[in-house]
């Protein structure tokens, strides 16, 4: 990504606007606000280069809390603003902030080609299985049974796993992470960003007045050794407080199980080991669900390609080479024209 190295080094504070941060309290879009804040100068950004795009919805308000350029755009649709962006200028650092409501629902159709396109850009999905800003309708998220404004009887919808949306639609880079997971998440940032194309980060994110709890079962802190499995490279997928448990692949690579590892159980050599460019085992991966299985987070597949707006500008140049410079004038009076009077 040719983008230029500040002059000194920068730190949360310069990348904090003046802005009153107005979420409510407990929200964890706080935590989310904060690890993008400190993750950014690590990477060696520079805030003019750099641009946040939004659609609307809570999460939505985060372009006015960074000291950085940002576009707060219109319902569900920053994949598309985002896209004309880094067409217009390939060298800005674009990242697209988006809700479970705001992506999946009105934005679901520009979210799918944003990912198919792959598009140099870095999408955060935060995920709290609730519409917070239209207060407590339930989202495409959303459990069966839900019960909302909107769903007093419970919701009869199947949920959309967005992880599982991503791969589908073709996403070449794909991360799940927590909102309370700081240090996770500022890892999984600059994971996002380095990878060429686009990246997809779902965040799981509480909502304490709407849905309050809505991801207890796999993050509170007394269960989450065995609830949460943050896979690595190269690294068998292993998690328990002791690491005593592991995924195994089973009927000829169509499915995973849980199996106890070492004394009693099987030998470590029988536990799958995560390989982030196998689309495969990243399926799998994204739709694990407790209570069968942990939840698998971290970055979930990558396999780079060319990104879409490098190879228009790559057919742009090719174009001009054979054709040389456009001229609007004589394109607009071109072909057939004709005179109102």
């Amino acid at each position: 990504m040719p983008l230029d190295t500040p002059a000194k080094k920068l730190t949360k504070k310069d990348f904090t606007s003046d802005q009153e941060v107005r979420w409510c309290p407990g929200c964890g879009d706080y935590a989310i606000l904060a690890a993008i804040q400190r993750a950014l100068p690590e990477m060696g950004v520079t805030r003019e280069k750099t641009v946040f795009v939004s659609g609307i919805g809570c999460s939505s308000r985060f372009p006015y809390y960074m000291n950085t350029y940002g576009f707060h755009t219109i319902h569900g649709r920053a994949p598309a603003l985002a896209t004309g962006l880094k067409l217009a200028n390939p060298e800005l650092d674009v990242w697209i902030i988006t809700g479970d409501g705001d992506g999946l629902s009105i934005g679901g159709n520009h979210l799918m080609h944003l990912l198919r396109r792959n598009v140099d850009v870095q999408l955060l999905l935060f995920n709290n299985r609730i519409y917070g800003l239209t207060k407590g309708q339930y989202s495409p998220t959303s459990i069966l049974g839900q019960r909302s404004p909107s769903t007093p009887m419970g919701s009869l919808d199947a949920p959309i796993q967005p992880a599982l949306f991503a791969l589908g639609a073709g996403a070449r880079f794909v991360a799940r992470g927590i909102d309370t997971v700081v240090k996770g998440l500022g890892d999984l940032f600059g994971e996002a960003r380095a990878h060429h194309g686009t990246s997809f980060v779902e965040i799981l994110q509480n909502c304490p007045v709407f849905n309050d709890g809505a991801w207890d079962g796999v993050t509170a802190r007394e269960i989450a050794s065995d609830t949460q499995l943050w896979v690595e490279h190269g690294k068998p997928l292993l998690f328990g407080k002791d690491k005593e448990k592991g995924l195994r692949i089973v009927d000829g690579g169509r499915r995973v199980e849980v199996v106890s590892v070492g004394k009693g159980g099987v030998p470590e050599s029988e536990v799958a080991v995560h390989d982030e460019t196998n689309r495969t085992l990243a399926f799998l991966l994204a739709q694990l669900q407790i209570p069968e299985h942990p939840m698998a987070f971290g970055v979930l597949y990558r396999d780079p390609m060319v990104a879409y707006d490098q190879a228009v500008v790559a057919q742009n140049e090719q174009a001009k080479a054979k054709h040389g410079d456009g001229d609007i004038n004589a394109l607009l009076r071109s072909g057939h024209t004709w005179t109102v009077e």
